[in-house]
């Protein structure tokens, strides 16, 4: 890209504003003034109704009507430039606001040019963000994220930290818009306030304050529409958590958390595990949010602590997983069809096993790298499951049924006590399959179990100190009838 007049430019990139003609730069309006002919990505833009009137106009609007994508356009429009710009008087391309703000065609035009060796020369202009900022009466410092509507509307997840404010250009349509609110409302109240700000920059200019839900309402929406976003309350974003958390570590932040490391933190991270699995087991929303948010802080925690030796950091982790997510759902982000949950299984292992190979772990069972430290419930059910991916199971329920009794009667056969301790574990690895199969998580099962017993053994106390008595002087019979009670008036 050439800089002032070093030399004369085959191709010459106009910005023009925002729309306002005053807004065009003296440098810009110099060049129009002095070119013959000029191509518009478009002629809806007010300034070019202020054109010289010898000056010929062509624009690649038909490209818009011809095409199905914005690529296919945006490919003929630097198709045609780069041939203009063979000929003697080479072109001058211009573009609504600045060629580097929101305007694909300029890096495609320079990276063709480049490797034909054309000169080109840019002119900036006024963009759509100064007139947006202006509108809004905010700073772009110290933090603004910047977005297109066209990349928002397919995403599945705002890509960006929810407690910093959000400009969103080019919302042109309804549709636009009906698929930005779709994406926004994954971290967004319905209520959130959304400011359209339409035709920035020109007399027609509009500020409009609406709720989230009715985005897509807005019955002013058109071509030079953009949405200002405030931001959710601070503190809302793993970035700001992350924050806090180095603060924590920082020399002037807390004594205690300046000390851990991974072993000293091991607890905590094995404790705030179980508390979010009670959440779980509870189906307590409110819970289950807390509890999250002390596991989650474990998890940036020993991030940072690793960060600090070197060792990684919680990009990396991120990155890890994003990776691997992606490399294991082929039939998500790829073309492999497969439609039944079986298939989706039995193909996650074999990218699993390609990945070992890969790692030099070719060697490495199935049942490898299932932690030894999980409960034993799960760790009994996790390897059931490894081994049915591959077929070696049951043919049906009634043969794990049929496996009870017989572990049973191996268990009255056993003598010595490690005989009937491993009988025992025989008999408990075969109900874990049981609850394999009707699809019953074994450990949440038992933790359930384990609260019913807590719950109707209170009762029962309660009943017995009630009528005076303790538990030890009480017969079995009376205390088969208080459990009975309890039974009865507790149902879950």
């Amino acid at each position: 890209m050439i800089k002032g007049n070093q030399t004369s430019p085959n191709i010459t990139i106009i910005g023009l504003g925002p729309g306002d003609p005053g807004l065009i730069t003296l440098r810009a309006w110099d060049t129009i003034q002095s070119a013959k002919e000029i191509y518009l990505r478009t002629r809806q833009h007010p300034t070019i109704n202020g054109f010289p009137s010898e000056l010929k106009v062509h624009s690649f609007d038909g490209f818009y009507q011809e095409e199905d994508s914005f690529e296919v356009v945006y490919q003929r429009i630097t198709d045609e430039i780069i041939t203009l710009s063979q000929g003697s008087a080479g072109v001058v391309y211009a573009v609504p606001g600045d060629p580097f703000v929101g305007e694909e065609t300029t890096p495609m035009i320079l990276a063709a040019a480049r490797k034909l060796n054309i000169p080109v020369e840019i002119i900036p202009g006024v963009s759509f963000l100064e007139p947006v900022l202006a509108a809004k009466e905010v700073d772009l410092l110290p933090q603004i994220t910047i977005l297109d509507a066209l990349e928002l509307q397919t995403a599945h997840f705002p890509p960006f930290p929810p407690d910093t404010p959000v400009i969103i250009a080019q919302i042109h349509s309804k549709d636009v818009a009906s698929n930005v609110k779709i994406s926004l409302t994954a971290i967004f109240p319905d209520k959130h306030p959304v400011f359209l700000i339409h035709n920035a920059g020109t007399e027609a200019e509009q500020v409009e304050s609406i709720p989230l839900y009715q985005l897509d309402r807005s019955q002013s929406i058109g071509l030079r529409t953009s949405a200002f976003i405030p931001p959710l309350e601070k503190g809302s974003s793993l970035e700001s958590f992350q924050e806090i958390i180095a603060h924590l570590r920082a020399p002037d932040g807390c004594p205690w958390d300046r000390e851990q490391d991974h072993q000293s933190l091991r607890p905590n991270l094995l404790e705030e595990t179980f508390e979010a699995l009670e959440a779980i087991d509870a189906d307590d929303p409110a819970a289950m949010k807390e509890e999250f948010g002390d596991l989650l802080l474990q998890i940036i925690l020993h991030a940072q602590i690793a960060s600090e030796f070197g060792e990684f950091s919680m990009s990396d982790v991120i990155r890890g997983i994003y990776i691997k997510i992606i490399q294991r759902h082929p039939h998500v982000f790829e073309d492999l069809s497969l439609d039944q949950a079986g298939d989706v299984i039995r193909n996650w292992e074999r990218i699993k096993a390609q990945e070992r190979d890969l790692n030099g772990e070719g060697e490495k069972g199935l049942l490898d790298g299932i932690p030894v430290s999980l409960p034993a419930l799960t760790q009994a059910q996790t390897y059931q499951k490894r081994a049915a991916r591959v077929g070696f199971d049951w043919e049906n329920l009634q043969g794990v049924m049929d496996k009870i009794p017989e572990e049973i009667k191996e268990i009255n056969q056993a003598q010595e006590s490690s005989e009937q301790a491993a009988e025992v574990g025989d008999l408990l690895f075969s109900v874990v399959n049981i609850a394999r199969w009707l699809g019953v998580d074994a450990e949440s099962a038992l933790r359930d179990a384990n609260r019913r017993f807590k719950d109707r053994f209170s009762d029962l106390e309660k009943e017995a100190r009630a009528s005076g008595r303790e538990l030890s002087e009480m017969t079995l019979e009376e205390l088969d009838i208080l459990w009975e009670q309890s039974k009865s008036k507790r149902k879950d």
